[in-house]
């Protein structure tokens, strides 16, 4: 039996890991143009961004409600929505997991759960995943702010909330925060993109 070369080797080993990288970044960067989406709320209604003629941005956040990073995350989320919204950037939560693969994100747990924390914002439902997908989100909860710019949504932060889950009172960085602020006042982000620390996507087995 031949042995295969070392070149042949390395040659596809830098074509898995280019592949793997792809998928990584596979999604939205910032500065550029967010989709349009429309999805049904919690309420029965149907959400979409240009459905949203008086706001400035938006922060569309990845979000279920089954993970214990969300859960940590849910009151400082309805804290951005109440300081910002009047301001223009309500925040728009998605639920993209599978109600298959995570029972506990079902459609009807989603409606629970925003009554028991009496969410301010709308909770969205990305059933089909196509929203999840055009983002590139990767964990709950991911944070992607929208500036509204000659009527398109342009991203312009892309990470976290902050830099501490476990403790709001501990909290050095307020990321989103500091990204809107800066958006509001026409100055430079300084981070624009941030590490999103929580719960992996429960994707649909048929996509897996």
């Amino acid at each position: 039996m031949k042995k295969t070369s070392p070149f042949i080797l390395t040659l596809f080993a830098l074509l898995c890991i280019t592949q793997i990288s792809l998928a990584q970044n596979a999604g939205y960067s910032v500065g550029d143009e967010a989709m349009d989406f429309e999805l049904t709320n919690v309420d029965g209604s149907l959400v979409s961004l240009s459905g949203m003629e008086n706001a400035k941005g938006a922060f569309v956040i990845f979000s279920c409600n089954t993970c214990p990073y969300v859960k940590a995350y849910e009151d400082r989320m309805i804290q951005l929505h109440e300081k910002y919204a009047p301001q223009g950037y309500p925040v728009l939560a998605i639920n993209p997991n599978d109600a298959q693969v995570s029972p506990g994100d079902s459609f009807d747990a989603m409606k629970k759960r925003a009554q028991e924390k009496d969410f301010p914002f709308p909770y969205l439902h990305d059933e089909s995943q196509e929203v999840i997908k055009a983002y590139g989100g990767s964990r709950t909860p991911h944070v992607f702010l929208l500036n509204k710019e000659d009527g398109k949504y342009i991203v312009k932060y892309i990470g976290a909330i902050d830099n501490n889950y476990q403790d709001a009172s501990a909290v050095t960085r307020h990321y989103a925060a500091e990204a809107v602020e800066a958006v509001i006042k026409g100055q430079n982000i300084g981070e624009k993109t941030t590490k999103a620390i929580g719960c992996s996507i429960k994707w649909t087995r048929k996509s897996e």
